[in-house]
């Protein structure tokens, strides 16, 4: 007897195949058979008109915080996201020696990451030390998706260093503990590890983060220790992940993947047409590290994800060139700087400075939109174009935008209008996503909370695929979503609509597949607040054959798994 049968979908079964119409049997959480099903089974579900696809893969989350007060981790469930990996780009919560570690992380959560203060201090429980502690903690409160965490760089020198974290290189003897360290995590089921030397990745103080004071002697050591488990994978972010790779940089990551003896993926590959110079290079620096016997994968994403800006709490507005000695300040002192039209124009012609780089797509200031506003002075403005409203008022448009916040105190909310929404800038992606060397990914879902909302990826590619611009086809595309990933990262027996796979399922219309628009929710602990959307379109989310959404909305069951290091995983080979 079969627990379930999925019954006459249009099954996608990951690997790029067309279509085809059958039933899938499903017994104690794997699949046991595909094609014409005639065992009797428990339930029966009617999948006619509907895609059946294996669960997507999102290979780059912010989840380790949110996990305890969410387990259903929304809204990615709702998504069709049934695997998913954290602990990227050298953040983790664990281990800690002390609460002055947890205190440390925490803070820097809040800087790097976005999350809300009062969420990290209300909504996790921190009743761990050590790597393993953190994950059998995850398991105990229970998750509807199955996640597996990378061990982050940050904590493991902050653990042995304390304050000398920031500021100082290692001592031999304290990468020696690290290196212990790393073992330990990994070896209670750790994916690998991650680290991160972006320039935009400061602490709570503005101090650049521990992982960034790290000698590559340092950095090569927690990747070789790393190649001595099985199962495991490597990520960075660096200053090239945004403006282009060094020469230096390229020898590092090749370096991390070759004497690590793992794949390592970067996040995240932003192709506009308007800078074909970046995304060309990027891509060389992926070719030239793999032709040298490494494995770089970059990540990209398959829509454009808006971004919120504001001229009152941190955003990446701030990375423009000199924009901290002004948005530094307190309250105060920056609106009095702000009142002073010198200043503005100043800011304004330190924004058009080469140095911008990426942040560039940033400064058109024409094209923002104006979101919430908080005084009556600014009634009336919200969904109207900065452009529109400054040839008004006979000003300039960032003049405009500046008197429109001081009027708010700050607290306007901004939504740059996207800058490479154009033909030539998507053919270049649809060409980018077949390159060996890039995989669809990098949400960042569970992180930036009020300020982007990048989980609904998965869901508004297939709808452009279906309905929109077309640009590759809907079976490949989830291919990219579930195959790819999960080979990439070895996650056995998943990523895949076959017999003897795990029974992670998405079931949806192929006329209704979608997101809804993205809305501000007060949810999180302490009322705190994030950017929220829903999908449209599935039908039916199943993870290890336990049905955890239904119609849209969130079922009661909590079946996903911790993915650990060579139990769920497979080693995968670089070359």
């Amino acid at each position: 007897m079969l627990d379930m049968i999925i019954r006459g979908g249009s099954i996608v079964d990951g690997t790029g195949a067309a279509p085809v119409v059958g039933d899938i049997g499903i017994r104690d959480g794997r699949i046991v058979a595909v094609g014409q099903v005639d065992e009797p089974a428990v339930e029966t579900v009617d999948a006619d008109g509907l895609v059946v696809c294996p669960g997507f893969v999102d290979p780059h989350t912010h989840y380790d915080a949110q996990i305890f007060w969410d387990p259903r981790t929304t809204p990615s469930n709702l998504f069709g996201v049934t695997s998913m990996i954290g602990g990227n780009c050298g953040f983790t919560l664990a281990p800690l020696g002390d609460e002055s570690d947890g205190e440390y992380l925490k803070k820097m959560m809040v800087k790097v990451e976005g999350m809300a203060l009062e969420a990290l201090e209300l909504g996790v429980p921190w009743n761990w030390r050590s790597f393993g502690e953190y994950l059998d903690r995850v398991a105990e409160n229970g998750t509807a998706i199955n996640v597996g965490f990378l061990v982050g760089h940050c904590a493991l020198r902050r653990l042995v260093m304390k304050d000398d974290s920031v500021g100082h290189e290692a001592t031999e003897e304290q990468v020696e503990h690290m290196r212990r360290l790393l073992k330990e995590s990994i070896e209670a089921g750790g994916l690998g590890f991650s680290t991160g030397r972006s320039f935009t990745h400061n602490d709570w103080d503005g101090n650049p983060v521990p992982s960034r004071w790290a000698a590559w002697d340092e950095v090569l050591e927690l990747c070789r220790e790393t190649s001595a488990h099985p199962g495991t994978t490597l990520e960075w972010v660096a200053d090239g992940c945004l403006n282009g790779f060094a020469d230096d940089e390229v020898e590092l990551m090749t370096k991390m993947s070759v004497e690590g003896g793992r794949p390592l993926n970067w996040n995240v590959l932003t192709i506009d047409s308007a800078r074909p110079e970046a995304y060309r290079n990027q891509i060389a620096a992926c070719e030239k590290a793999n032709s040298e016997g490494a494995k770089i994968v970059a990540l990209t994403m398959p829509v454009l994800v808006g971004m919120n800006m504001s001229l009152g709490t941190f955003c990446a507005l701030h990375q423009l060139p000199e924009w901290k000695t002004i948005f530094s300040l307190d309250y105060p002192e920056r609106m009095a700087k702000l009142r002073d039209p010198e200043v503005v124009t100043w800011l304004e012609n330190q924004a058009a400075l080469p140095e911008a780089g990426v942040f560039s797509r940033l400064t058109g200031w024409d094209n923002y939109q104006v979101g919430d506003t908080y005084s009556a002075a600014n009634e009336g403005l919200k969904g109207r174009t900065l452009g529109d409203i400054a040839r008004e008022r006979g000003k300039r448009a960032f003049h405009t935008m500046v008197e429109i916040a001081l009027e708010d105190d700050l607290a306007t909310v901004w939504w740059p209008l996207p800058t490479d929404d154009d033909a030539e800038s998507w053919r270049l992606r649809a060409q980018a996503w077949e390159h060996e060397a890039v995989m669809i990914g990098g949400s960042d879902a569970g992180a930036h909370l009020d300020r982007m909302a990048g989980a609904p990826y998965t869901t508004a590619w297939l709808a452009d695929c279906l309905h929109g611009r077309q640009l590759t086809s809907m079976p490949n595309a989830v291919r990219h979503l579930t195959d790819v990933p999960a080979r990439l990262f070895g996650l056995r027996d998943r990523g895949r609509v076959a017999e003897g796979y795990f029974a992670d399922l998405v079931l949806f219309d192929a006329d209704e597949i979608g997101a809804t628009d993205v809305e501000l929710v007060f949810d999180l602990p302490g009322d705190s607040k994030r950017l929220y959307s829903e999908a449209t379109g599935i039908q039916r989310v199943m993870v290890n054959g336990v049905t955890t959404v239904v119609d849209g909305q969130p079922t009661d069951a909590l079946p996903g798994k911790v993915l650990r290091s060579g139990a769920d995983t497979d080693t995968v080979p670089v070359p």
